[in-house]
């Protein structure tokens, strides 16, 4: 194979890493570019042109995530992860870790832990790779590498997310959920959410979003309630989609340019959180993006009319 064959083999493999490691599409994209041009520059026959790219996108995926974490730092509002609405590694064999890791629950969580502990534990904990592989790539020895996975488990442990395993029953719980909201159905809405559900938007202070998380079924309820028959009155629409390996949806304006991405936390038969990202910079990877400053004026604009 060619070298670029190689690589493109390896590609999907690649993002993936980059992309639990950054929590960004962008800058995994980018870090995978660079890993290819690292590739095609040196000059020498790798064994393993799997173990060179892997190491070479983790060490490229580390700098940026330091880099990354003074930015979040001064982030504006609640930081969510990039949506990714599909992942390019299947592996039939980690199909489970694969799809809990890509979650945005698992990838919040993952921001609790250090640069390196974060990448050993996906290496490792996704991906399975040896403690030699995983050495290579983060530049420490493997006893330290082994230390890393275990402080690293332990506050993934403390947080783990859960989710319904059974995949129909989240998909039809979502159905409900997005007919309700459809129909601005409070009560139909209310009954599945559970008790202490969480609302979270991600505006970055680029977008219109929420002062602050809103907590509780009813107070859930009511805001969803109000605002999607408005936005649906100036022709939003929305369609249902898999988002981050849980349930979703893609929201549009009236030009088909994204709005906004929902993606919803299933468990026990009830929705436990609800995602908005809303921020554009985290939306051009999916297609042009909508004015959300000039639907949101639409919107108060059909709410005045109403009243």
């Amino acid at each position: 194979m060619s070298k670029i064959e190689e690589f493109e083999e390896l590609r999907p493999l690649l993002f993936s890493i980059a992309y639990r490691i950054v929590g960004s599409v962008a800058e995994a994209e980018d870090a995978v570019q660079e890993t290819w041009l690292r590739f095609d520059a040196s000059t020498t026959r790798v064994a393993s042109p799997k173990a060179f790219l892997s190491a070479t996108v983790t060490r490229i995926s580390i700098d940026v995530l330091r880099s990354a974490r003074v930015r979040r730092e001064e982030y504006v509002g609640p930081w969510l992860p990039e949506p990714l609405l599909s992942d390019p590694y299947q592996d039939p064999e980690r199909s489970a870790e694969l799809a809990d890791s890509v979650s945005m629950a698992a990838l919040l969580l993952l921001e609790r832990l250090s640069p390196l502990e974060r990448s050993v534990f996906v290496l490792r904990e996704v991906f399975a790779f040896g403690f030699d592989e995983i050495a290579a790539a983060v530049g420490r020895s493997e006893a330290a590498c082994r230390q890393l996975l275990v402080r690293a488990r332990q506050h993934m442990q403390a947080g783990r997310p859960r989710f319904e395993a059974d995949r129909q029953k989240r998909q039809e719980l979502a159905t409900r959920f997005f007919d309700a909201l459809k129909g601005g159905d409070v009560g139909g809405l209310q009954n599945l959410l559970a008790a202490d559900v969480q609302l979270v938007g991600d505006g970055g202070g680029k977008a219109p979003q929420l002062a602050r998380a809103v907590v509780g079924a009813e107070n859930v309820a009511r805001l969803l309630a109000a605002v999607y028959p408005l936005m649906a009155r100036i022709d939003v629409t929305f369609e249902p989609h898999e988002v981050n390996g849980q349930p979703g949806a893609v929201f549009r304006d009236r030009d088909g340019k994204i709005l906004h991405i929902l993606v919803l936390d299933v468990l026990d038969g009830q929705i436990q959180t609800i995602r908005s990202v809303i921020n554009p910079d985290k939306l051009g990877h999916l297609g042009p993006v909508a004015d959300a400053w000039a639907v949101d004026h639409e919107v108060k604009q059909a709410r005045r009319q109403m009243n």
